[in-house]
């Protein structure tokens, strides 16, 4: 419900222009030229052109460039993918276009820019974009979808008292969220250089050191030993990647793991897709407790993000960008081999050898892994290092918990203040004083 003296009307009959960028782009990228905007130019705050992966484009001849061409005052409307993500272009930002993702809305004199954006990104404008959505696993808006959203209509200067509300509130909202993300940033950092040290240095900052050989392993302690991973491991076992439902396996089905279970150093069983019933399973490559996976193809950031499988509900398995290290129980710990996986060392030769054309997905084969180099520690020092280094990342992952959880509530109030104003919960009179 809104006030009785606000009017309501569609997207298309309050913009000039509704329509997305030309398919068939990608042949022009470029190094260098105008801009091609990107749904990842898109963030909860807007429109992001400080990435390091901007993308360029060379317009091609005869191509629709004036009517995908950006102007100030435009509202960008993600269409794939992220569905609803809302970006506002506030200044000019020279000449820029955008691509077949992204839907450019222009609006006319009637509505307030600011306005409109405020009530795509509220829960009014996400419920109708959810509701109109298409397809099964790859989801979708059409432009009519996109013209056919209901908009409240207040007048103009109620429109423009709302907006520069939004604009005060959120952007105080949105330097807490930043201050407390950098903070989970900077745990994250202390729980990545413990893991290094310990994996790499030991627990004794007094143990005699000797130099490994190798200029980038530098020194290690004089009672291991530098070794390659495939003189510690059986073998290296690789899953399989059938069509699934876009859904998680109930408990009983049968279901394939996500490459995303094993991102950021724990194993998530919930990160999997149900295995079609006309599907026969592959009971040999099910994930057991105590199993060691890793990554072969993500990002950069996340390729070769490994995981001890501690805790597992039954029925779930390997899936082809995956790997399952089989190492030998008789002189290793997995928790060890997980944390060397996971630090610095390894993530720099899991980089260096990464291959792949597009920066969103790159890939390492099994004898990247076998080739790994560290020191190896005796086993009883290994379990020492996991204990030490388990109980203190404990304490920084509860740190992190609830640092996460309170920028979700941040998020969460910054909606509900935007769906308070765009729906006529917010007393005008008072912010017009």
């Amino acid at each position: 419900m809104t006030p009785q003296n606000w009017d309501a009307k569609r997207v298309k009959h309050v913009s000039h222009l509704v329509t997305s960028g030309s398919r068939g782009w990608a042949e022009f990228y470029a190094d260098d030229g105008p801009l091609f905007i990107r749904i990842g130019n898109l963030t909860e705050r807007g429109i992001d052109l400080d990435l390091a992966d901007l993308q360029h484009v060379q317009v091609p001849a005869g191509a629709e460039g004036a009517r995908t061409r950006v102007k100030q005052g435009d509202v960008l409307v993600s269409i794939t993918a992220l569905i609803g993500a809302v970006g506002l272009v506030r200044n000019a930002i020279g000449e820029s276009y955008v691509n077949q993702h992204l839907a450019l809305v222009r609006p006319t004199s009637l509505i307030d820019a600011r306005w409109l954006a405020y009530v795509l990104r509220s829960q009014l404008g996400r419920d109708q974009f959810m509701l109109r959505m298409y397809g099964g696993t790859k989801v979708g808006l059409g432009l009519d979808d996109v013209r056919e959203v209901a908009v409240p209509l207040p007048p103009l200067h109620v429109q423009r008292v709302l907006a520069n509300l939004l604009d005060r509130k959120t952007a105080a909202i949105d330097t807490l969220i930043a201050k407390k993300e950098r903070l989970t940033e900077l745990l994250q950092e202390k729980r990545q250089a413990l893991i290094t040290q310990a994996v790499t240095k030991g627990l004794d900052p007094n143990v005699p050191m000797k130099e490994s050989g190798v200029e980038w392993l530098g020194a290690i302690p004089a009672h291991w030993t530098a070794q390659k991973l495939r003189h510690r491991i059986r073998r290296i076992e690789q899953g399989w990647s059938p069509s699934c439902e876009n859904s998680e396996a109930e408990e009983g089905e049968w279901g394939v793991l996500k490459v995303g279970c094993v991102n950021y150093g724990g194993f998530r069983d919930s990160e999997n897709k149900a295995l079609p019933l006309d599907l026969k399973p592959l009971p040999e490559l099910e994930v057991r407790m105590g199993d060691v996976l890793v990554s072969r193809a993500n990002t950069r950031e996340l390729v070769g993000s490994a995981a001890y499988v501690e805790r597992t509900r039954s029925r779930l398995l390997l899936c082809d960008k995956l790997f399952r290290i089989h190492y030998r129980a008789s002189d290793t710990d997995p928790r060890f081999l997980v944390l060397l996986l996971q630090s610095d060392l390894c993530r720099f030769q899991f980089e260096r050898e990464a291959t792949g054309a597009s920066g969103s997905m790159q890939n390492i084969g099994q004898d990247s892994v076998r080739r790994l180099l560290f020191g190896w520690a005796p086993l009883e020092e290994q379990r020492q290092i996991v204990r030490n280094v388990g109980a203190t990342t404990a304490r920084l992952d509860t740190l992190k918990s609830r640092l996460e959880a309170h920028i979700e509530k941040l998020r969460e109030y910054r909606q509900a203040l935007i769906t308070a104003a765009v729906t006529g919960k917010i007393d005008v009179s008072k912010e017009a004083a």
